[in-house]
Order: C-alpha cells, then sequence, then structure tokens
C-alpha cells in the first residue's frame, strides 16, 4: 500500500472515530469518558492524512522537475536509461497487495454496522464482578431511590442497606436467567472499553413479572432485603432486591455501569 492509500486509510480512520464520538455509537466500545480522547484521536489521524498527503505531493512535484532537468543535460542513451529505471519503479507499485485495502472492512463496519451491546448470555458465564467502593454518597432523606445496578449491589452488600431500609428502590438492568430459571437484574460494568466488560447481578424476589425474556430491559421497584446468594461461577455476593413492581423499559443510550469503581 502506498502512501497515498495510507493517508485515504488514516482519513477513513479518523473520520469514523470522529463519527462515533459524535453520536452514542461510541458509548458500545469504550466508558463515556472516554469521549473526549477518541475524538481528539480522530482529529489528529486526520490532520496526519492530510499532512502525508501534502509532503507526497510536494515530493512528487519536486521529483518531477528534478527529473525534467536532469534530462535537459543527458543524452539519449541517459534518457533511456532512466526511462527503464521510472517502469521498473513503476511495476514496483504494482506489485503491491491489493488485499492490505481489507484493512478498510472494519472501518466501514464500525460505521455500517453497530454491535449490540453485552447481555445476558456474556453475563451468565462470567462471575459478578461486584467490588467494594471506598464509600457512597449520602442519599436523598426522601422520595423514591433511583440507583444503578453496581450501587445498589454494592450498599447492599457492602453497606449493608444502612440508606436503603425502608425505602422504595428503584433499579434498570436487563434480565438474565440461570441454569434454573433464576431472574437476574445485570448491567455489564467497564474498566475501560467493551472488551474488559463484566457483569454486576442483582437476584430478583417478590412479585417477578410471571414471563421474563433475557435481554429484555426493566426497570424494578422494590426493597432492600438483606439476603444474599453467591454467584455460581465466582462464588460472589449477589443481594437480592424485593420487587414490588417492574415495567418494561427500552434499551438505554449508554447500556453499561461506570459505578462499580465508584
Amino acid at each position: 500500500m502506498n502512501r497515498h492509500a495510507q493517508s485515504a486509510v488514516m482519513f477513513l480512520l479518523g473520520a469514523t472515530l470522529l463519527h462515533a464520538g459524535s453520536t452514542d455509537l461510541y458509548l458500545r466500545y469504550v466508558k463515556a469518558g472516554l469521549r473526549p480522547l477518541l475524538l481528539l484521536s480522530g482529529a489528529v489521524l486526520i490532520a496526519a492524512a492530510l499532512a502525508t498527503l501534502w509532503y507526497e505531493r510536494r515530493s512528487a512535484t519536486q521529483a518531477t522537475q528534478a527529473t525534467h532537468a536532469n534530462h535537459a543535460n543527458h543524452d539519449d542513451d541517459d534518457r533511456h536509461a532512466d526511462h527503464a529505471d521510472h517502469a521498473d519503479h513503476d511495476d514496483h507499485n504494482h506489485r503491491e497487495p491489493r488485499v492490505s485495502w481489507l484493512l478498510v472492512l472494519p472501518l466501514l463496519a464500525l460505521v455500517l454496522v453497530a454491535p449490540p451491546a453485552l447481555g445476558s448470555y456474556s453475563a451468565m458465564r462470567s462471575g459478578t464482578a461486584l467490588q467494594q467502593a471506598y464509600g457512597y454518597d449520602d442519599l436523598p432523606a426522601t422520595g423514591p431511590l433511583r440507583l444503578g445496578v453496581a450501587d445498589y449491589a454494592g450498599r447492599a452488600v457492602y453497606d449493608h442497606g444502612r440508606e436503603l431500609s425502608g425505602r422504595e428502590i428503584k433499579v434498570t438492568g436487563f434480565v438474565a436467567l440461570d441454569a434454573s430459571g433464576r431472574p437476574y437484574l445485570v448491567r455489564m460494568a467497564l474498566n475501560c472499553c467493551a472488551a474488559d466488560a463484566q457483569p454486576v447481578k442483582i437476584a430478583l424476589t417478590g412479585k417477578i413479572p410471571p414471563v421474563l425474556r433475557p435481554d429484555a430491559w426493566l426497570e424494578a421497584t422494590g426493597t432492600y432485603t438483606p439476603a444474599r446468594t453467591k454467584d455460581p461461577v465466582n462464588n460472589g455476593p449477589i443481594p437480592y432486591l424485593k420487587v414490588t413492581s417492574a415495567r418494561p423499559v427500552a434499551t438505554p443510550a449508554d447500556p453499561y455501569d461506570e459505578t462499580w469503581n465508584n
């Protein structure tokens, strides 16, 4: 792949990053906090591509001028030899493997086909990644509490439900079922990107809807209970939420949960 082709691929990659970073598409790959770096990377790649193209055209213009001057000072034999050298050079360029253009396909796929967020299949094959936080912010004194899955799970397990008892709690996540059919409310937590996503799970009890479809998003309203179970994959702690009502909701723009390492 010659420099012009490399510039084209670099420009396309930069444009793809800018497209992903300027929409919610990037949330399928990296955590929200990395958006500025993603946009900056796209801008740098585009600038580098344009600079490379300008440099190559400038070098080509200088080479052409030098060739014309050289031809004016040599005899016919020298011109024939120089022409042969250029022909060999052109043959060398034409022999460059076209298969390298396949590098463009993943970029097109990134723009045209957005992959789904990780769901119940991945969640039930990985142990809960619940981690103890350094501390927990004070919760509002009145009204229902809207908590993330990781926030509720952390407070229920490590803070022993200190500010949760007697409060109405609303938690949103996707449904996952284990081998026995036990339902969980899950969010995948990110350290950096989707490649390192790990599940945080809440087991559901109480008034659970009679029909639950894996990967369907659910807003569960309920109350804290000290009951716990263990994740069958890694024996990690999984708290229960005693459900009083539940309703299906649309998949959020950001399907991942970042509160687990706060």
